[in-house]
């Protein structure tokens, strides 16, 4: 057999190699949990509005949304999603799922889901629980204040709009009924995010506790420091939304 044509089959080899992979690669965007590219949109986070507003028997607004009012969805949605609740190896969009507002939930809160979790998964050592927890803080820390700049505009907008309907001539009520609607939509998203921080620093400490007396380390006091801080940002938020029009909503868990 001639030299050039053995030079010629592994480089065709790796050529239907590489081919297959892109293939199964193209595949993952709609198969195995992931989602498909055409579900991602400016829009993808508009589900929330309808949840919270459904879950405590309020109609959604069928306005479009603003800026501030997409903003505010996109930055609410990582802050609602439990910590650890996607396999580490799916990739950001992932695994991406519609998530029952706390007023909807049946099953009392489990605080220690996120500790067993990050005990049980598995680590190189515990240093690496550690740090995995001190991320997951961090994370929240960071997040905090972008959203709720963002709440804080958004709720200053709705007390403008509240303001102006009285103004607003020839106003249906279709038309009012949407933009109470809408205000309803921004309020309890801003609490929804409020209880999960609420129930995410009660996780941390769960989990805090009992990686210490498995595995004591000097991590722990990083960690708590950080708990700490989210635990007071989160006691004082810059913007306090109120329940939907003189409705009580209570939190379960």
């Amino acid at each position: 057999m001639p030299e050039s044509v053995r030079q010629i089959r592994p480089v065709l080899s790796a050529v239907l190699l590489t081919l297959l992979g892109a293939g199964l690669c193209a595949c993952s965007g709609g198969d195995f949990g992931r989602t498909r590219a055409d579900m991602r949109s400016d829009d993808m986070h508009r589900w929330l509005g309808a949840e919270v507003t459904s879950s405590v028997g309020l109609q959604p607004s069928q306005f479009q949304l603003t800026d501030e009012e997409r903003q505010l969805r996109d930055l609410a949605y990582p802050m609602i999603e439990p910590p650890l609740s996607r396999p580490a190896w799916k990739s950001v969009f992932g695994d991406y799922k519609a998530l029952p507002s706390p007023w909807r939930q049946k099953v009392v809160f489990d605080r220690t889901m996120y500790g067993r979790t990050l005990i049980d998964e598995p680590h190189r050592s515990h240093s690496s629980r550690y740090a995995q927890l001190i991320e997951d803080v961090r994370n929240d820390i960071t997040r905090f204040e972008p959203f709720f700049a963002s709440a804080i505009r958004v709720i200053d907008l709705d007390r403008k709009r509240d303001a102006s309907m009285a103004r607003v001539s020839a106003l249906s009520p279709r038309e009012r009924d949407d933009a109470v609607a809408r205000m309803q939509e921004n309020s309890l998203i801003v609490q929804w995010v409020q209880q999960c921080l609420e129930q995410r620093i009660s996780s941390y400490r769960w989990a805090l506790e009992r990686l210490v007396i498995q595995a004591p380390d000097g991590m722990a006091a990083d960690a708590d420091r950080l708990i700490g801080e989210l635990a007071a940002q989160t006691a004082n938020p810059p913007v306090a939304a109120q329940p939907p029009y003189g409705r009580a909503v209570v939190s379960k868990g």
